[in-house]
């Protein structure tokens, strides 16, 4: 099995909390970068969703906070897909310091929506296969 898609982050100053660390909030803000890098990284760009009339939607997020991250960590931020058959599919991220630590867990759940209809399609997978130039880094 090979590594997850994954991108690197600075943890910017501007980005902590009057505790010093990472704002709860941004955490969501890589994972969201780590999943778009990986669209584009697959060959799929915002505008072509757009061309086609579709966007991805997400319907639940959890985060499990592990480790405090500092302004000026360096981290690593996965982002892998898990396909079911429904119009819903699973994605899982983790952000790992430098030294391999998991700071956090993020598990989403996340659609493919007919921007027009405002309706999830039936099957998002074969979408993104079909778009994708690399569909390998969705797992397809």
């Amino acid at each position: 099995m090979s590594d997850p898609f994954s991108v690197p982050v600075t943890v910017r100053g501007y980005e902590t909390d009057v505790q010093g660390h990472l704002n709860q909030a941004v955490y969501l803000n890589y994972a969201e970068h780590a999943r778009w890098a990986l669209l584009h990284a697959a060959g799929i760009r915002q505008a072509d969703l757009a061309d086609r009339g579709v966007g991805p939607v997400a319907l639940e997020t959890t985060i499990r906070y592990r480790r405090e991250l500092l302004a000026g960590d360096d981290v690593r931020v996965t982002c892998v897909f898990e396909w079911g058959l429904g119009k819903t599919f699973r994605i899982r991220q983790l952000i790992r310091t430098a030294d391999g630590a998991v700071a956090a867990e993020i598990d989403a759940v996340g659609g493919l929506m007919d921007l027009k209809a405002r309706k999830l399609l039936a099957d998002p997978r074969e979408h993104f296969k079909e778009m994708a130039t690399d569909p390998g880094l969705f797992g397809l």
